[in-house]
C-alpha cells in the first residue's frame, strides 16, 4: 500500500459557459444516441493551467458537480490562445444541462451560459452515457 492512496484527486472550482458548435449539432441530427454526438457533446474544454491543477492529461475524464448534478466527461484542451484559468467551456447538449442550476434568480429563465462547478478527476471511469442521463 503506498501513501498516495489516501490522497483525494485535486479538485478545483470552475466557471462553465457554455456554447453553440456545429460539428455537434450536426452529429445530433444524425443520431442523438449516435458516437458522435456523445464524443462531440460530453467534452469539457480547460485552459492548461487548469488540466495542470488537476493533474490529468488531455482525453481523461473528469467528473463535474454541483447543486444541480454530477456528470463523467471527457477534458479537452480548450485551443484559446489566451490563457482563462478558472473559466472552461462545453457546448449546449445534455450533459451541460446537467449541471444547469434550477434557481433563475427570478427571471425565470435558466442560467445555460454560466454557472459553476467542482471539477475532479475520474481516472478510469467512463464518460457519462446519454441513456443515463434521459
Amino acid at each position: 500500500m503506498g501513501f498516495g492512496q489516501f490522497l483525494a484527486a485535486p479538485e478545483i472550482k470552475l466557471k462553465v459557459v457554455t456554447y453553440r458548435d456545429v460539428f455537434q449539432n450536426t452529429a445530433q441530427e444524425s443520431s442523438r444516441f449516435g458516437e458522435d454526438y456523445e464524443t462531440l457533446s460530453a467534452v469539457i474544454r480547460l485552459d492548461l493551467k487548469d488540466i495542470s491543477k488537476l493533474s490529468i492529461k488531455e482525453g481523461e475524464t473528469v467528473i463535474l458537480r454541483n447543486g444541480s448534478g454530477k456528470v463523467v466527461v471527457q477534458a479537452q484542451k480548450s485551443g484559446y490562445e489566451q490563457a482563462h484559468p478558472g473559466i472552461a467551456y462545453m457546448v449546449n447538449s445534455p450533459w451541460s444541462n446537467v449541471l444547469v442550476p434550477e434557481d433563475t434568480g427570478g427571471t425565470g429563465v435558466p442560467k445555460f451560459k454560466d454557472f459553476e462547478v467542482t471539477v475532479q478527476s475520474a481516472r478510469g471511469a467512463s464518460v457519462t452515457g446519454i441513456k443515463e442521463i434521459f
